[in-house]
């Protein structure tokens, strides 16, 4: 019967997979206790998912992105533009950086830590991977945060804020499930001539960008949450052949010179036209 109702979805492997998962993690725990008997979730099987079916790494160019996040920025406000900028800087997953405390963030050092997310508004003592990273930032990113810092301070002289959480809405509250920021980052979107990608792509451009400069490739696997081999058979092809102008846009806006560029999300790409 399981089998039945499974066949009768027409998922893709990986969305398979995820709901097999469930009810066959369940009825394990649950048949602990009849080891004489049979588990019939046994007989639900997950799908291979062979290189082929893995989804292609659309990354943003420097240029798109820092159009985008000027545009996220004049639309919605700075709390929406910090949020989304720093996610091109670091390569959260949206659950961890809506996750983000005040204390993750080592301001002597430079360092972000990420240790748990929220999915779906549930708060998760722990990341996808069950492993707990810490990120050393580049300027552009420790600049977004020291923004944020200050916008927080100003929602909490008002009243807004009684919690420690980092990003946050427009009123100064937790931002309570990634789709928030999403429908906002969709409408922007829609309205650039630039193609459509989820904000997921903002971690995939973060992890490229770093390659593309030269970054050791086990480092920046480790910042970002991923496998080494995962970094070397998606993204390296990323750091072969890209043009040495793309590379100088991303190393200044990366680290940029003057505060002042970026400070109305306006990158170096944008006035060099790269």
């Amino acid at each position: 019967m399981m089998i039945k109702i499974a066949d009768s979805h027409h998922w893709n492997k990986k969305t398979s997979n995820n709901c097999i998962s469930a009810p066959r993690r369940a009825f394990a725990f649950g048949y602990l206790d009849y080891p004489d008997q049979r588990d019939p979730a046994a007989s639900l099987r997950c799908a291979h998912i062979g290189k082929k079916d893995r989804p292609q790494i659309d990354r943003f160019s420097i240029h798109d992105a820092e159009v985008l996040i000027a545009a996220l920025r004049a639309d919605w406000g700075e709390a929406q533009g910090n949020y989304d900028e720093f996610r091109f800087f670091t390569g959260l997953r949206p659950a961890e950086e809506i996750a983000l405390v005040v204390t993750d963030y080592d301001r002597t050092h430079g360092i972000s830590s990420v240790t748990k997310a929220r999915v779906d508004g549930i708060y998760k003592d722990c990341t996808k991977t069950h492993e707990d990273r810490r990120i050393k930032l580049c300027r552009r990113a420790v600049v977004v945060l020291e923004r944020q810092l200050r916008l927080r301070e100003r929602l909490a002289a008002a009243g807004l804020i009684d919690h420690n959480y980092l990003f946050v809405t427009d009123n100064g509250q937790p931002i309570p499930h990634v789709r928030v920021p999403y429908k906002r980052w969709k409408t922007t979107l829609r309205r650039l001539k630039i193609r459509h990608r989820r904000p997921y792509a903002a971690r995939h451009t973060s992890v490229s960008w770093n390659l593309m400069i030269g970054r050791n490739a086990l480092l920046v696997a480790k910042e970002h949450g991923h496998r080494p081999l995962t970094m070397l058979t998606v993204y390296a092809a990323w750091a072969d052949g890209a043009p040495e102008s793309d590379i100088r846009a991303i190393r200044a806006a990366r680290n940029p010179k003057d505060e002042k560029m970026i400070r109305h999300g306006e990158g170096p790409s944008m006035n060099t036209g790269v």
